[in-house]
């Protein structure tokens, strides 16, 4: 059983999929590992390390790939890249199918068995291997460290000699797994910390974290399915809006996190909301990389409006994090293969039928078989 690790192509990706820790894991398993040569070197992880955990090092993708039962992957690799790898082999990583049919068509074509992490039901037994979380709880500090470089004041009340110095007002939009978490980083910096959400209950966790919970009376509550929110009506969104402007207008820094995967991000502040907040204000928008929750965003890049705002639009958040985001998602990904191997036997034993399985396999046999997924 060959488990196979190439180097990621994808433009700005720091992240790598496997670490020396998952190595040894792995083979423990009764896998054999070649990685190719730099996979973790934007990691921080020297090909050394990878060697003494006792991965082999491949000179190229395709020497890496080369009859591999399983690829691990950040992105998605190209077809290109995986055919060399065993007829049905799995290639496992975050596919971003929505929009990329083609790519995932390609995939089948290749003949392997493509698995898009990213579908792991938010279930009590997958939880350990829920990529979207660890990265996205990095993305939430991540997203504090980046105002608080922007901003060009203290976050702490400071009282000196001199006289005080009011603490940083922040007002993170969404409270999921990376708004608890810019919550938590906001508060250890001392900020006065406010939060806002749809879905009612959110309310309980951002209080236990010591930040103030704004919702509007319009707006009940907009809990969707697996931890999601639906889709609000044009009047609760007229509501949501209101309660936004007049709060954002008071504040010294927002951060943003509604992205619903598969979608375009949902417009939550608007060009007047940005006019309306001081000079100096920042606003980190965590939903960059789908087009963003600030109009006035530019992804991938950090900008200043005409009234000093800065906005932050980097994309890939996690992976300024790299070393951080790479241990994390190597670990989720091991946590799934484990289910997927008999231990006695040291070979993969897959169970089609299990809700895990079914919920993250695209490709199959040379077709595409997720429901989900459709090619024109």
């Amino acid at each position: 059983m060959k488990v196979a690790v190439a180097r990621e192509r994808a433009e700005g990706e720091t992240r790598g999929a496997a670490t020396p820790e998952t190595v040894a894991k792995l083979i423990a398993l009764g896998a054999s590992v070649t990685i190719e040569t730099g996979a973790g070197t934007l990691a921080r992880i020297p090909d050394e390390d990878y060697a003494r955990a006792g991965a082999t090092i491949a000179p190229t993708a395709e020497a890496a790939v080369s009859g591999a039962d399983i690829v691990l992957a950040v992105r998605r690799p190209a077809a290109a890249t995986v055919s060399g790898a065993a007829k049905g082999a799995l290639v496992i990583g975050t596919l971003d199918p929505y929009g990329n049919e083609a790519d995932i068509a390609a995939l089948a074509g290749a003949g392997v068995t493509a698995v898009a992490m990213e579908f792991m039901p938010r279930i009590t037994r997958a939880q350990v291997m829920d990529v979207l979380s660890s990265q996205a709880n990095l993305a939430g500090y991540q997203a504090v460290i980046d105002a608080a470089v922007a901003f060009d004041r203290a976050f702490p009340m400071m009282m000196t000699a001199a006289g005080t110095v009011r603490p940083a007002k922040v007002f993170v939009m969404g409270a999921g797994v990376a708004g608890l978490q810019a919550i938590a980083t906001a508060k250890r910096l001392g900020a006065v910390v406010s939060a806002t959400d749809v879905r009612a209950a959110a309310g309980e966790q951002v209080e236990s974290l010591g930040a103030k919970f704004i919702m509007t009376d319009a707006l009940k509550d907009a809990s969707g399915s697996g931890g999601y929110a639906r889709e609000l009506t044009d009047a609760e969104k007229a509501a949501q809006a209101e309660l936004t402007a007049s709060h954002i207008a008071k504040q010294d820094v927002v951060i943003t996190t509604a992205l619903i995967p598969g979608r375009p991000a949902p417009k939550l502040v608007t060009r007047a909301m940005v006019e309306s907040m001081l000079p100096g204000s920042v606003i980190v928008d965590l939903a960059a990389e789908r087009g963003g929750n600030v109009e006035l965003t530019q992804p991938g890049q950090v900008v200043t409006t005409p009234n000093a705002v800065t906005i932050v639009g980097y994309t890939n958040v996690p992976g300024r994090l790299a070393t951080s985001a790479s241990q994390l998602y190597a670990r989720n990904l091991v946590a799934f293969l484990d289910t997927l191997i008999d231990k006695k036997e040291r070979q993969l034993a897959i169970n089609w039928d299990d809700e895990l399985v079914k919920a993250t396999v695209l490709t199959r046999d040379g077709a595409i078989v997720h429901p989900n997924i459709k090619v024109a």
